[in-house]
């Protein structure tokens, strides 16, 4: 083993069991040198597209060859896939069922592996019911330790990954029509729209027979008003000066949102 390098941790988990800590504990009886981040565990339970967003977004920020552990995996036990993938950035690691296919929509996979390969595992006979603990965590804490991607399974084709895609954008008479595809800790709602699409230009969001206009800070409403802006992801959304907008609203994951210019 000739390096260690980060691992980041992502989950449905929760903090209110012992799932995360036993995966670091795991990880830990590998290779006590390595660092440990928490991404985050407050995932949604089974929201894969919750998941993507996050991993999407925080990748560009860890060191190079950090190794991301993703487990939000509702088809545990059954025949999906685990994987391992090496990208610029690093390596993913968890079932392929498009957690990692954000990621995968911004940088070229360089390579990836089905985790067939039972020496890299905690136990040859895993739990059906936690592939975190004895699959992803036991494979991750391998790689973030220096073994080979070649070494924990078959080669697969990048290709095959599954996809777990954004909504399509449409273009519209006015604008452009998106959808929520995150919710934040604050309530903020985090649409399909990327900056890139209105940099330069003034627009409002139409949701709930509602029109917010844009603005470029929170401060730039009163409290308790709405506002569309572009947040520090890159994409566009909608918040509540000091307040919760999917409260406000009452939307969820997937609401339809008309972008206009004006």
């Amino acid at each position: 083993m000739s390096k260690t390098r980060v691992i980041a941790l992502l989950s449905d988990f929760g903090l209110k069991d012992g799932y995360v800590g036993i995966m670091k504990g795991v990880i830990a009886s590998i290779n006590p040198q390595i660092t440990i981040i928490d991404l985050t565990h407050e995932i949604p339970p089974q929201q894969i597209s919750a998941g993507r967003f996050c991993l999407m977004n925080a990748y560009p920020y860890f060191p190079l060859e950090t190794v991301y552990i993703g487990v939000i995996d509702p088809g545990v036990g059954s025949q999906r896939r685990g994987v391992a993938i090496e990208v610029p950035g690093g390596y993913l690691v968890g079932p392929d069922n498009g957690l990692f296919s954000g990621v995968l929509s911004q940088v070229q996979a360089i390579a990836a592996v089905a985790l067939t390969n039972r020496n890299y595992w905690r136990v040859p006979a895993p739990s059906l019911t936690f592939h975190g603990r004895d699959i992803f965590a036991t494979v991750g804490a391998h790689l973030a330790s220096g073994i080979s991607l070649e070494k924990l399974g078959q080669s697969i084709d990048i290709e095959s990954l599954v996809n777990f895609p954004l909504e399509p954008i449409k273009i519209t008479e006015k604008g452009l029509k998106g959808t929520i595809q995150y919710i934040d800790y604050f309530g903020n709602l985090i649409t399909n729209i990327p900056a890139a699409q209105v940099r330069g230009k003034p627009w409002s969001i139409i949701i709930k027979n509602q029109t917010i206009k844009h603005s470029l800070t929170y401060s730039d409403r009163q409290p308790g008003e709405l506002i569309t802006l572009i947040g520090s992801h890159g994409w566009v959304e909608i918040a509540v000066n000091r307040g919760n907008a999917q409260q406000r609203l009452q939307v969820q994951w997937g609401e339809q949102i008309n972008l206009v210019f004006r």
